[in-house]
């Protein structure tokens, strides 16, 4: 599935914002335009260092306010990076998963997951309510794969 242009999400974003009673500061907005615009999971410091540029007073406090309120929103989602700190990601409408390439961050976004007959499963041997899940399949990218594969790491 083909990510929305940067411009509709930070629209949609403004928007749930706005409907959600929150205020849109000038930081704020810093936090959820990199988001928007990037194709890649950020950690928060790469947030904020990007988010300066658009905010030069921005404090590192709000960038992790911001997240935790657009995690609350639906808005981005987290991304676990083995032996790194966590990465963000816009969340883009309907039901859908990440690729996350391990080596550059990027992400692309899949929907279909068969994961019913699973998921009925383990409630049923567990006595678990299953309530949601979230699936993010990490690797290597075709980009970094052949770069690695130029510099002879693979």
């Amino acid at each position: 599935m083909a990510a929305s242009s940067s411009e509709a999400r930070l629209a949609r974003w403004r928007a749930a914002f706005k409907s959600g009673g929150y205020r849109l500061t000038s930081a704020r907005v810093a936090v959820l335009r990199v988001l928007a615009e990037s194709q890649q999971a950020l950690d928060a410091t790469r947030i904020f260092d990007r988010a300066r540029v658009y905010e030069p007073r921005l404090g590192l406090v709000t960038v992790y306010r911001t997240l935790e309120t657009m995690l609350a929103l639906g808005l981005a989602q987290k991304v676990h990076c083995p032996a790194q700190c966590a990465r963000y990601a816009a969340v883009e409408p309907g039901h859908n998963h990440l690729l996350v390439c391990r080596r550059c961050g990027r992400v692309w976004y899949f929907s279909g997951d068969d994961l019913g007959a699973l998921m009925q499963a383990v409630a049923g041997e567990s006595g678990f309510r299953v309530e949601d899940h979230w699936l993010q399949l990490i690797g290597l990218c075709a980009r970094c794969r052949a770069e690695m594969e130029t510099e002879g790491a693979v």
